[in-house]
Order: structure tokens, then C-alpha cells, then sequence
């Protein structure tokens, strides 16, 4: 695993030397003094290697630029130290991570989980130790764990997700529909909305979970064929999706793909022959393309169009770094309880730390609406709507067909 201090943060050696000195001087400080020495702690785990391994970077550099800035102005008036591991899409692997974060770090906040399984096996260890966690990742079930509020998700959740499929599946002309799978958090309840706005449609569905460790998936996709599907809706990450893909070509199937946006990506492009990938369709959640948190975040990383998880993570750290300057304390159950304070219910509305900060430092209520849209949440953490990004494989590139 790797992990880092930001170059700006308080190292361990130099905050025990000051630790002295600050006794000192703490009672006779000034509020605003004082509070400059209790530092905000916080953590990323994003899958910076494994199948996530795409987007991690990105997420952290995103992460750590905003710190960066916000460090280096002072005006949240207190250092953030962030250390960030990577979860190696690995669960296994994020628990390890997520241990050391919350027990030798001693982090506030980790941002950024990507894959369900992850998400999943992480979270126990946030709600016991009272550590709040900002993921992407869908699966319905995971704002459904007794977390006591300390999950908020910006990802849509896969009921959403799956209404979309389906209704897109039924746009295409489908009349049956075949959902091929690994074994996810999310497969079970995927499978019931596709199917629900596919039977409403008139339509059948079937599907098939496969193992996505396997080199070759020909079996697999021979008996989904038996069903005759005229359209496939492909579950999986970047890995197996590009076995699928090429072993469907293989076979002579001539209907209609559908993939998630985060499998069928400009990696699978590069590693298949243009005719087996030529007219797949994608779906994801859609950034808040042309607002000015997503033109901001743009410049901050130096990419053109942030994919949805870097333009999430992104929110998650100005709306945690807003909910600190409002709370007037950096723990994970402060940063809890008012959260929803600082991005829902009317108010200024704000698309970036800086500018959340010294409108609450001004009094104002805040309203924060960030490159991935509004963040409204509902009692469970959920976001509560999102817009969804279309797109077709033409010529070899990937293709916005409509934001909806």
C-alpha cells in the first residue's frame, strides 16, 4: 500500500515538539489561534492499482489540489493533514488500509471507495469508530447497513441505475434482454429494476452470474445466447467485460451491448480490435458538465472532461472542508451532523470550498452544488437524483449520445 503526508501537513515529530510550548500558550490564545492547532484529518481510498485502477489517481490528485489550495490560503484556519492508500479494488486489501487510517492516522473523514465490495467490507469500520465515509460506490445495500448516518454516498444507487438500463434496453427496441455478471454487491438489485422497467415495456429478462477470474467466458456466453437476447446488458469492470466483448463478437452476436461507463472505457478500447467494441453502449452517472465546479475542477487536474468519481471525490472534500468551517470542530460526528446544513435547504449557493468557507464565515447559509450536480441527501445517506450520461463506441471512440 502507499501512503503520503501532503507536503503542506504537520509532521508527527514537530507537533510532539510543539506540543509544550502550545500548553503554554493555549489559554491565553485567541479562539481562532487556538483552533489553528487542532488539524483536520483525513483520508482517501481510492483503487489506485486493480480494476479501479483507472481512476484512483485522478480522485486523489483531485483530493489533494483542493487541500493543497486550501492549506496554502489558511482560511479554513486550521492544517489538514491527508494521507491517502490505496484499496487495490481489493476488499481485503481496503481493510487493511482502512485500519491503518482510522487507527494510525486517525482520520475524520475517508473519501473516495470505489467498488461496492470495497465500500462494503470498509464501512463497519467507520460507523463503529465514528469516522465518516463519502464513497461512489452503487450498490443499493450499502446505505441500507446500520451506519448511523456517518455513509453519504454521491453515486446513484443501483435501483436507479437499473431502471436506467432497463428503460434504455426497451429504447433500443429490446424485447429480451440478458444480463450477464459477476457476483457483485449490486447484481441482485440491478437485476430486479432492469427487469421491472423491462416487463413493464412488455419484455422478458434472464441472467447469468459468471466468474470473472476465468480467461475465457465462451460457455458463458453460449448459453446466454440460447436465450436469444436482442439486447446484453454487461455488469462487470474493465477486465472480464473485455473477455465478454471479445468472446460475443467471437460467437456472431449482432444485438445490441450495453455496459456500465466505468468498464467500457478508453483502457478496453486500447486493448480490443475497433470491430469488436464498434457500437457498444454506456451508462453513468453524468458530471454537471459547463457549471462552474466542473470547469474548475477541469483546470485543478489538468484533464478536459474529470470522469463522475474524480468530479465526486472532488465534492467530497469542498463539502467536508465547508461542513468543518461550519462546524467548529474536525470530528467525524460534527462533520455527521452538519452536512446537510452546508448542501441542502436553500441558501448561498456555493461550488468550491474557498467560496463555502467565507460565506459561513460570514454568516451565510450555504447551498453547495458541485461538479457532480446538487448534493442533496436523503436520510440514509443516498443522493437523492442524478442525470445520466449516454454514450456509443462510433469509429472507435466513445460518443455522447445525450445527458438525461
Amino acid at each position: 500500500m502507499r501512503s503520503f503526508l501532503d507536503r503542506n501537513s504537520i509532521n508527527r515529530r514537530s507537533l510532539i515538539k510543539g506540543i509544550g510550548a502550545a500548553a503554554t500558550l493555549t489559554l491565553a490564545a485567541p479562539a481562532i489561534l487556538r483552533a489553528q492547532e487542532a488539524p483536520l484529518r483525513l483520508g482517501t481510498l481510492t483503487p489506485l492499482t486493480g480494476a479501479g485502477g483507472p481512476y484512483g489517481p485522478t480522485m486523489v490528485d483531485a483530493v489533494r489540489k483542493v487541500v493543497d489550495n486550501i492549506n496554502g490560503s489558511g482560511i479554513l484556519k486550521r492544517e489538514i493533514i491527508l494521507v491517502s492508500e490505496d484499496s487495490q479494488t481489493n476488499p481485503e486489501a481496503a481493510v487493511r488500509a482502512a485500519r491503518k487510517l482510522i487507527d494510525v492516522d486517525q482520520v475524520s473523514a475517508i473519501i473516495g471507495t470505489w467498488a461496492s465490495a470495497v465500500t462494503t467490507a470498509v464501512a463497519p469500520m467507520c460507523w463503529e469508530s465514528k469516522t465518516m465515509l463519502f464513497t461512489v460506490s452503487g450498490a443499493d445495500s450499502i446505505t441500507q447497513l446500520p451506519h448511523d448516518g456517518y455513509i453519504i454516498r454521491t453515486q446513484p444507487n443501483t435501483t436507479l441505475q437499473g431502471l436506467k438500463f432497463g428503460a434504455f434496453a426497451i429504447e433500443l427496441g429490446g424485447k429480451r434482454v440478458f444480463f450477464l455478471t459477476p457476483q457483485t454487491p449490486f447484481a441482485d438489485s440491478q437485476f430486479v429494476t432492469i427487469t421491472s422497467s423491462v416487463e413493464e415495456a412488455g419484455g422478458v429478462t434472464e441472467r447469468l452470474i459468471y466468474d470473472d477470474k476465468k480467461p475465457s467466458l465462451r460457455s458463458e456466453v453460449d448459453q446466454a445466447l440460447r436465450f436469444n437476447p436482442d439486447v446484453i446488458i454487461l455488469g462487470g469492470y474493465t477486465p472480464d467485460t473485455t473477455i465478454l466483448m471479445r468472446d460475443l463478437y467471437r460467437s456472431g452476436f449482432e444485438g445490441h451491448l450495453i455496459g456500465f461507463g466505468y468498464s467500457i472505457n478508453q483502457d478496453l478500447l486500447n486493448g480490443l480490435p475497433a470491430d469488436v467494441v464498434e457500437g457498444a453502449y454506456t451508462l453513468s452517472p453524468s458530471p454537471a458538465e459547463g457549471s462552474k465546479a466542473y470547469d474548475e475542477l477541469a483546470e485543478l487536474v489538468g484533464v478536459a472532461a474529470p470522469d463522475t468519481y474524480t468530479c465526486q471525490v472532488y465534492d467530497h472534500i469542498n463539502m467536508i472542508l465547508t461542513t468543518v468551517a461550519k462546524a467548529g470542530g474536525v470530528s467525524g460526528t460534527e462533520i455527521r451532523d452538519t452536512i446537510r446544513s452546508i448542501s441542502q435547504g436553500g441558501g448561498t449557493v456555493v461550488e468550491n470550498a474557498t467560496a463555502g468557507i467565507e460565506a459561513v464565515q460570514a454568516g451565510e447559509k450555504v447551498d453547495y452544488s458541485g461538479a457532480s450536480g446538487p448534493c442533496d441527501f436523503n436520510d440514509i445517506g443516498d443522493i437523492v437524483d442524478a442525470n445520466f450520461r449516454y454514450e456509443q463506441v462510433v469509429d472507435g471512440k466513445i460518443t455522447l449520445l445525450k445527458i438525461a
